[in-house]
């Protein structure tokens, strides 16, 4: 895919975009570390999780590669999680050098635990706007998916 010079509308609405966007998640983050619990969690962290969530017996390679990290620091977030039992590791039957991820009981809680109270907390903050608000960002939703088809399609 070529990638293009963006006019400076475009530069300007990107920069909103990722400014709105990165704002969401801080608060977001924020507000549900009261709710969620110990040990916190960092945004790579999290991000293994739910790609392991996804992906049961992932390996640490692939996974590395779904999250665009290096391998080492995968390896190093695997370390992380398993310590705080939240990350089971196993054994390749195939390739005994090789491990396949999988979430354990207390990280599966963790994220649906997560998802609820951030459900809540995102939906009460929406129930709060407009009408026209709600539609609008209803109506943005589709544009925005592309948006991101759109940059994961250029990572590649």
């Amino acid at each position: 895919m070529t990638v293009t010079e963006p006019t400076s509308t475009s530069t300007t609405t990107a920069q909103q975009v990722m400014a709105v966007a990165a704002g969401l998640r801080r608060v977001t983050r924020r507000r549900l570390r009261l709710v969620v619990g110990n040990p916190r969690l960092r945004g790579a962290q999290l991000e293994l999780l739910q790609l392991v969530e996804a992906e049961p017996g992932i390996g640490v390679a692939a996974a590395a590669r779904a999250l665009h990290l290096a391998g080492n620091s995968v390896s190093t977030l695997v370390n992380q999680l398993s310590e705080a039992g939240l990350l089971h590791r196993a054994v390749d039957p195939a390739d005994r050098r090789a491990a396949r991820l999988a979430l354990t009981e207390k990280a599966q809680s963790r994220l649906d635990s997560w998802r609820r109270e951030r459900g809540r907390l995102v939906g009460s903050a929406l129930d709060r706007l407009s009408a026209a608000d709600r539609d609008a960002i209803d109506a943005a939703l589709p544009a925005l998916h592309r948006l991101m088809t759109e940059l994961e399609d250029t990572a590649s």
